[in-house]
């Protein structure tokens, strides 16, 4: 197809770039956090941390989160509007685009749903000194008080619900209701599906450009990601201590824990009920794939193992699965959107923040549509989680606290990435052998 998500990663010598980034980030990681302990430990209540926070780290972090607002806005757009135009680009196979992308929001949606409810379950950021996380609060600034405020006026029950439709679509991308805006794109995607004209597919190009050039000016931003990463890592274990280690070994913890349910629950479910098939010979015969992925931490270097996988070992139509498997390694991406949602209600705990309900749902769409066709650059989808934990008034800051760790979530996340590619290929493929029969 000719219009495929551009992937910073699909040359060696971009996933080594990305490998040594993410080292990197780690490095960034562990100083931060290194010099925090021990400014924390050996003056809690100096005055010179306080200036170092506010003239040097704390500047540098929120340069770099500016940074990445600027071009969350058409980066999700773009990303959202190709990611679902995709979907319908092969006439002969609108059915099996369609049932692709009923099958992703779905699964996607109980993904998410999954994630949640681990996370609220467990509560891995609770403990943290409440009143420490309020001092960081009110030092949030004024941009962060401005978000803070917004949330507090923001509608709520059926209006919340209606508000998510956009009246003005500027309006909304100038007031950063990133919701709006995704419900736009998704809507605007669809629409590029179902109207097929030399026009439509210059306007689908145009889109594939933008999102070219954002992603590639994302990825400049984030080679900054070490630096901003210590930065925000000295301001939070400086801040916090000890706490900060015990809270985030809790997080990854329930992020695994949350990946395996989805992986041999739910993708078990679906594989016996759906796909008629067994769960233990499907998982040994998608291994190569699965390990392939948590090696490469790549979806879109898996994908040529992925194909193989799919043809040779699970004897899928070789239509519907390289339909399928194309679109779901930038569209279906169940791992990503459970990190997402995990970190966001990880970091409100952490901050004492309680989310209600309805915006424990809005955290949850969000999270469904930014899985679809998030940047297939290192750290790709940060400006989702980013601008979700503004729009919630969580300090963005908090993000350093996750990307020290993100490797190996990474690798975990894009396993199952890759798996839950296989199990939609295997259902969707069990549909259409049914669908001839049952139209006789």
């Amino acid at each position: 197809m000719t219009g495929t998500t551009p992937t910073t990663d699909s040359e060696t010598g971009k996933t080594s770039a990305a490998l040594s980034l993410q080292w990197q980030m780690l490095a960034g990681f562990i100083i931060g956090l290194s010099l925090g302990l021990v400014a924390y430990v050996a003056a809690p209540d100096a005055r010179w941390i306080n200036s170092i926070t506010t003239y040097i780290t704390g500047p540098i972090g929120q340069l770099f989160l500016r940074l990445l607002f600027m071009l969350v806005i058409p980066l999700l757009v773009s990303a959202l509007i190709v990611g679902i135009a995709e979907m319908g680009e092969i006439r002969a196979l609108r059915r099996v685009g369609l049932r692709t992308l009923v099958y992703t929001f779905v699964v996607s949606a109980i993904a998410v749903a999954v994630s949640l409810l681990v996370v609220d379950l467990l509560r891995p950021g609770a403990g943290i000194d409440p009143v420490a996380a309020r001092a960081m609060l009110s030092d949030a600034g004024p941009g962060a008080q401005a978000i803070l405020n917004r949330g507090e006026d923001a509608p709520q029950g059926m209006a919340a619900f209606i508000a998510i439709v956009p009246d003005n679509f500027v309006a909304a991308m100038a007031g950063n209701d990133i919701l709006a805006v995704m419900v736009f794109s998704l809507f605007f995607g669809i629409g590029l599906v179902l109207v097929q004209t030399p026009q439509t597919k210059l306007l689908l190009s145009a889109m594939e450009g933008v999102l070219a050039v954002t992603m590639r000016l994302m990825g400049l931003v984030i080679r900054l990601a070490p630096i901003a990463i210590a930065c925000f890592m000295f301001n939070l274990a400086s801040q916090f201590g000890w706490d900060l280690l015990i809270r985030l070994s809790a997080y990854v913890g329930v992020v695994l824990l949350a990946l395996a349910i989805q992986m041999f629950g739910v993708y078990s479910l679906l594989i016996a009920f759906i796909a008629k098939r067994s769960p233990l010979r499907f998982f040994a015969d998608v291994q190569e794939a699965t390990v392939m992925a948590f090696a490469t931490a790549s979806s879109n270097a898996t994908l040529p193992t992925a194909l193989r996988v799919a043809e040779d070992n699970l004897h899928l139509p070789r239509r519907i699965a390289r339909f399928v498997l194309t679109i779901g390694a930038t569209a279906n991406q169940n791992g990503t959107a459970m990190f997402e949602g995990i970190t966001v209600i990880f970091l409100a705990q952490f901050f004492s923040i309680e989310l209600s309900i309805p915006q424990q749902l809005m955290v949850m769409m969000m999270c469904i549509l930014g899985g679809v066709g998030t940047a297939g650059v290192p750290a790709g989808s940060l400006p989702v989680v980013a601008m979700i934990l503004g729009m919630v008034g969580i300090p963005p800051e908090g993000i350093g606290l996750v990307l020290g760790v993100d490797r190996l979530l990474d690798m975990c996340r894009t396993a199952l990435n890759v798996t839950g590619d296989l199990v939609a290929a295997t259902v969707i493929a069990a549909g259409e052998e049914e669908t001839p029969a049952a139209a006789s």
